[in-house]
C-alpha cells in the first residue's frame, strides 16, 4: 500500500469570497487599531492625523465609546482594549489564510470559525454596549446622522471601507455559518470512521 504521508493535503473548497474578506477586513481593522493605540497623536490636531482623516468626522458621531477626545480624555480602557482584542483577531484571518492558501491544514476552518466569531461578537458588542448606556455612544446624533453615519457609514469614510463598513455583521455571520457547517461535516466523518473502527 502506497505511503500517504507525502501527498498534499487537499481542504474542502472554500469560496474566494471568504478569504477576500479575511485579507481586506484585516487591512481595515489594522488601521482602525493603529488609529486607537496611537491616540492622541492620530486624532484631530496630533502630528499622525493626516493618515486617519476620515476618523475625524467619525469621532463626532460616535464621541464617548471609541474614536471620539471624551474617550481619550476620560482614560476609557475600552478602546485600547477592543484595540488589542482587534489585533488578535487580525491574527486569526491570517493564520486562516495562511493555512487555506500556502501551507494547507485541516485546522484552517477552525481558525476561519474562530476569527469570524471575534468579528461578529465584536460589532454586536459595540451596538448592546451603546443599547445599554442609553446611546450615550451615539444618542445625540440626529436620526439621519444616526442612520447614515453610523449604522450604515456612507462614502465621506471612503471608497474601499464603504461596502465592508455595511457588511460588519453579514459577512462573520455567514462565514460562521459556512464554516460551522464545514467544522460539523468534519466532525460527522471523523465520528463515523471511529465508530466503523470499533466494529
Amino acid at each position: 500500500m502506497a505511503s500517504t504521508a507525502n501527498r498534499p493535503l487537499r481542504l474542502s473548497p472554500t469560496p474566494t469570497w471568504i478569504s477576500l474578506w479575511f485579507f481586506l477586513s484585516s487591512l481595515f481593522v489594522l488601521w482602525d487599531v493603529s488609529y486607537l493605540l496611537l491616540r492622541p497623536r492620530s486624532m484631530v490636531g496630533g502630528d499622525l492625523h493626516w493618515i486617519w482623516k476620515p476618523y475625524a468626522l467619525y469621532a463626532t458621531i460616535d464621541h464617548v465609546r471609541l474614536y471620539g477626545l471624551r474617550a481619550w480624555e476620560s482614560k476609557d480602557g475600552f478602546p485600547s482594549a477592543q484595540a488589542l482584542m482587534n489585533i488578535v483577531e487580525t491574527a486569526l484571518n491570517w493564520c486562516y489564510l495562511f493555512t487555506r492558501h500556502i501551507s494547507p491544514s485541516p485546522i484552517s476552518p477552525l481558525l476561519g470559525f474562530t476569527a469570524a466569531v471575534m468579528t461578529l461578537s465584536k460589532t454586536v458588542l459595540y451596538g448592546l454596549q451603546d443599547y445599554f448606556c442609553g446611546w450615550c455612544s451615539s444618542g445625540h446624533n440626529p436620526a439621519s446622522t444616526f442612520i447614515v453615519l453610523y449604522l450604515f457609514p456612507n462614502v465621506k469614510c471612503g471608497p474601499l471601507m464603504t461596502p465592508l463598513l455595511r457588511l460588519w455583521v453579514v459577512m462573520p455571520a455567514a462565514i460562521v455559518v459556512f464554516l460551522g457547517r464545514e467544522l460539523a461535516s468534519s466532525l460527522s466523518v471523523a465520528t463515523e470512521a471511529r465508530r466503523s473502527k470499533t466494529v
